[in-house]
């Protein structure tokens, strides 16, 4: 038996999984070749839409395509790797439980993707939150609830302000959409809670560099952040964080504010397993060099039985007329670097020819709050509620699974006649504690003692 190996299974691990079900079908039900996906989360998150579960215009299980419903021939292993040793064949699993072992292979295919990128800034690791994953879009949404309830029940003073101040560091796509969707959501709830003034909350996005939205031209750039400062916005631009430290808020130009809420989104950085814990080579960044047709290594130095894509590999990206172009690391890239590694490991597994991947961006399109977007492609720009329109289409069709796009249009279909959700349900970080405080005193007492 031929056992192949995927490491993580986001975007390209969870594609190469399943596409290589369809592509080795007879290979896996003989029993000549096994399929294994090995990841700590049961699990692939589908990251663009985490800013509408930020919003609540999406179930944060949506956003979800669980691995055992659609993966029906691969082995998965709840577990991380801690360490590729390609000379051996082994990488290294540590379990949810139990102690760290090696599970050998004939192939591994590295789909590890890529880790928030944290910077050394006082207060961060203690007070901010990333936007990465579902669980953190969904603690970004009842913290805000739970700030409009405590803050409606508080008299005016610097408690209630710092309740009602979000600062997002990081203009990227994802901290723009998650700010813009958090500001809308924001606006919504002012008509809920009569107590709280609409000059208020306070809305800091910081970015150290003179413009947001990089993937966007200068002219599309401005217009966003003109249209997010109408709305009450305070948007930083060639700004750092200095500190963070007891949740006050400390910028490079001096200025100073309490935060309630400190949400990290200033990009990505290579999977420590990728960039220090594997003999595969990587690039000066920690990413996994492969060549045009993802395989790892380069056309002088091949790498056998070891594949690479997504956002932890360094993707030659054909489709850009300029030498030494690598793929942007998003999801539409991802997404079909999976489905063309399939292609391609199948490929090689029957003695046929491999192809290389080349893919021409479609544009880029954000969502900025209910009703508001942007997208370009080229020179073409669209704005508004046309642009938000073609987000919603596009990533509907994107998400994998016919089960997950009804699911999610069904959401859509419903908030437009009722309106958000506004429920905050934060008390689920700490599910006991209704049960411990209806238990008696003097049994709260004895198991103290």
């Amino acid at each position: 038996m031929r056992r192949i190996v995927i490491v993580g299974g986001g975007y390209a691990g969870f594609t190469a999984a399943r596409e290589l079900e369809g592509k080795l079908r007879r290979e896996l039900r003989r029993g000549d070749v096994e399929l294994v996906l090995v990841d700590p989360r049961p699990y692939m998150t589908y990251q663009p839409f985490l800013p509408e579960v930020v919003a609540g215009s999406v179930e944060a299980r949506h956003a979800a395509v669980s691995h055992r419903r659609h993966l029906r021939r691969t082995r998965l292993v709840d577990g991380t790797v801690e360490r590729v040793d390609h000379a051996d064949r082994v990488v290294v699993v540590r379990p949810r439980s139990g102690d760290p072992y090696r599970l050998g292979y004939d192939t591994v295919v590295v789909t590890a993707g890529a880790v928030t990128r944290v910077f050394p800034v006082p207060g961060v690791a203690e007070h901010a939150i990333g936007m990465k994953h579902v669980e953190e879009a969904v603690a970004i949404r009842d913290r805000l609830l739970t700030a409009f309830d405590e803050a409606a029940s508080l008299p005016r003073g610097p408690e209630r302000q710092r309740l009602l101040t979000v600062t997002f560091v990081g203009g990227g796509f994802s901290g723009v959409e998650g700010f813009a969707e958090l500001l809308s959501l924001a606006h919504d709830l002012l008509g809920r809670y009569p107590e709280i003034d609409a000059r208020e909350p306070a809305f800091h996005l910081v970015e150290r560099n003179d413009r947001i939205l990089p993937e966007v031209t200068d002219g599309p750039g401005r217009r966003v952040v003109e249209r997010l400062e109408r709305r009450g916005a305070h948007v930083h631009l060639g700004t750092g964080l200095v500190s963070a430290e007891d949740g006050v808020v400390t910028l490079s130009t001096g200025e100073s504010f309490a935060s309630g809420l400190l949400v990290w989104t200033a990009g990505n950085a290579a999977n420590p397993v990728v960039a220090t814990h594997t003999d595969l080579p990587v690039d000066a960044r920690g990413y996994v060099v492969v060549r045009p047709d993802l395989r790892v290594g380069t056309d002088g130095h091949p790498v056998d039985d070891a594949w690479a894509a997504g956002d932890g590999a360094a993707v030659p990206d054909l489709a850009v007329p300029r030498p030494g172009a690598l793929a942007v690391p998003n999801a539409q890239h991802a997404v079909r670097q999976g489905r063309r590694l399939a292609h391609n490991l199948a490929a090689a597994l029957h003695g046929r020819p491999t192809r290389p991947y080349v893919h021409g961006s479609l544009g880029v399109v954000a969502t900025l709050g209910l009703g508001a977007g942007i997208f370009q492609y080229r020179r073409v720009v669209v704005g508004g509620r046309l642009a938000w329109l073609m987000h919603r289409g596009y990533h509907v069709l994107a998400i994998p699974t016919w089960e997950r796009k009804v699911r999610v249009l069904a959401v859509w279909l419903t908030a437009a006649v009722f309106g958000r959700d506004v429920v905050s349900l934060a008390s689920v970080q700490t599910p006991r504690a209704a049960f411990e405080a209806a238990a008696p005193a003097e049994q709260r007492h004895q198991a103290v003692a």
